[in-house]
């Protein structure tokens, strides 16, 4: 990758694990629907894909043993391989195929966490309906078993399927709840995440004082509870509300202590959030060279993990940067670099808007 030209001159233009010790997809736990926001965008549209995460260490040790429990363990597992192969489908009618035989042997926690699976692959899959049926299933397995920690990751998982379907009253309602529970079992880092997602539906109704008053509450379980992963995408989440009111330098902390956080924990999406975060700060508080040096660490961190639409969003924010500060050479060439890329993906909404920044490029050009 060529490096970028930094100097600037400031123009203006205008698994479950069963009791055979069988680790069941790399899901051994209960399964958590993260509520990620994408940077500086308004919810619910464009929400970031939410993934499946390892959040509780419930092993099934319930005692239970046969054919059918063999055989339903089996199909979870294909499930999960499907799944890390992106077969959505493929996963999902594995885990039917395992939830009828868990059913049938009487193993409810393993019916709970099955739900789960399938809630949380329906919300990445935009079927919101089908998410919020299985979730509310699984959350009535849970109380049905007087299981509090099911109960607070089912709220939340549930309250994220509304989320992202737009349904702020229930998100928040469901969120409420499980603070609730939380604080009623004394269960930090249940209450920590609870508390973020408050924060998450208050931001999404544009209630971002709010949104952070929520997020730092949060801060202090997370953070306290040794849980890294969450605590960076709280941060993350407190500097785009931060973001949101323009107060940019109080963003630049929070982005900069996320993304030491997802370093660490090697949470390569926090990474992304964090750097574009930044980059996006700098460019408010009209640091270029801050900016372009942080695109350039996100464009470096997008080619090593081999991700495309990062390295595309990468490149594009780097030459509006260098389009506003008249560099027109450097940004016609990243612009060009970008359109590649769109091509490359099959993004003709990308490729065309790409075009049109360039195109007012070789206008300005031609001008000079």
């Amino acid at each position: 990758m060529k490096k970028w030209c930094l100097s600037l001159v400031v123009i203006r233009l205008k698994p479950l694990a069963s009791s055979y010790g069988v680790a069941l997809l790399a899901l051994n736990a209960s399964v958590l629907l993260l509520s990620t926001a994408a940077f500086g965008q308004v919810f619910p549209g464009n929400i970031q894909r939410s993934n499946l995460e390892q959040q509780l260490d419930i092993p099934l040790n319930n005692g239970i043993q046969g054919e059918d429990r063999d055989q339903a363990d089996f199909l979870l597992r294909l499930g999960g391989q499907a799944l890390g192969n992106g077969n959505y489908d493929k996963a999902i009618a594995n885990w039917w195929q395992a939830l009828d035989l868990y059913q049938r042997v009487g193993d409810l926690q393993a019916v709970g966490q099955t739900y789960d699976y399938l809630g949380v692959t329906y919300a990445k899959l935009g079927r919101y309906q089908q998410a919020e049926d299985a979730l509310r299933r699984r959350l009535g397995i849970a109380r049905t078993r007087q299981d509090f920690l099911g109960q607070i990751y089912g709220l939340n998982n549930l309250g994220t399927a509304l989320l992202q379907s737009g349904n702020f009253r229930g998100a928040r309602e469901s969120f409420t709840e499980a603070v609730k529970i939380a604080r009623s079992i004394e269960n930090e880092p249940g209450e920590g995440l609870s508390l973020s997602n408050l924060g998450l539906a208050a931001a999404g109704e544009g209630k971002y004082l709010e949104a952070i008053k929520q997020y730092k509450t949060a801060l202090s379980l997370r953070s306290f509870s040794g849980d890294p992963l969450g605590e960076a995408n709280t941060r993350n989440n407190l500097a785009d509300a931060y973001r949101a009111v323009n107060l940019q330098q109080e963003a630049l902390i929070s982005y900069q202590t996320g993304l030491s956080l997802a370093q660490v924990s090697r949470d390569v999406p926090n990474q992304f959030r964090g750097l574009r975060g930044l980059a996006q700060s700098y460019t408010a508080l009209k640091n270029y060279n801050a900016a372009l040096k942080v695109l350039e660490q996100s464009l470096n961190l997008a080619q090593q993990q081999k991700n495309h639409r990062e390295e595309l969003l990468s490149l594009r924010l780097a030459a509006g940067i260098y389009q506003v500060t008249g560099n027109l050479s450097n940004a016609r060439s990243l612009y060009e670099e970008a359109i590649t890329l769109a091509g490359t993906l099959g993004d003709i909404e990308q490729e065309a808007f790409l075009r049109n920044d360039l195109a007012q490029i070789i206008y300005y050009q031609r001008l000079k």
